[in-house]
């Protein structure tokens, strides 16, 4: 089965409260209405389980949430993550140990995700998206991160099993 979906509108993630700092839970965000000519999402449709998945995982970044964040991912060893100015992370011990430490050592931001478009095949699924980030390492003026998640269907449902970012220097005219 082929599914896409794709929102070329921004989104605003919510956030939890959880174990390391962040904002308190304001409840859940709305998605954006649909872009005319989007076909409305079937009960079930994976591509809008991918999409709800992606959100869940920016507002556990924006909470700083280790919980919620380790719930997204698959534990195991052929998992990778590479954070924007990383080497590539392999293995469960090694992504989940990253997280802890950008959520005790990183200020608050925000992101709004733009751009994102999700595909899956199978039992397989792909997101790009940007990650437009306020409070980044300082930057007032923001930081966009283009970023790719790769996720798996388990039995558990659409775990992340690989994250790519990668910092946006200029955009081609």
């Amino acid at each position: 089965m082929r599914t896409s979906l794709t929102r070329g509108s921004s989104r605003k993630t919510g956030v939890r409260s959880g174990r390391c700092r962040g904002r308190r839970y304001r409840g859940p965000i709305e998605p954006p209405p649909p872009l005319p000519g989007d076909p409305a999402p079937a009960p079930g449709d994976p591509a809008a389980a991918v999409a709800g998945v992606v959100e869940r995982f920016y507002a556990a970044f924006e909470a700083r949430d280790l919980d919620t964040m380790s719930d997204l991912w698959v534990h195991a060893d052929d998992v990778a993550c590479t954070h924007p100015g990383w080497a590539t992370l392999h293995g469960w011990a090694a992504v989940s140990a990253s997280w802890f430490a950008i959520f005790e050592q990183a200020s608050p931001m925000q992101v709004f995700v733009t751009d994102q478009r999700v595909r899956v095949e199978g039992d397989a699924a792909w997101v790009t998206l940007d990650e437009n980030l306020l409070g980044a390492a300082g930057d007032e003026a923001g930081t966009t991160v283009s970023a790719l998640k790769v996720l798996r269907h388990t039995g558990s449902g659409w775990q992340v099993v690989a994250h790519h970012g990668s910092v946006v220097v200029g955009r081609p005219d």
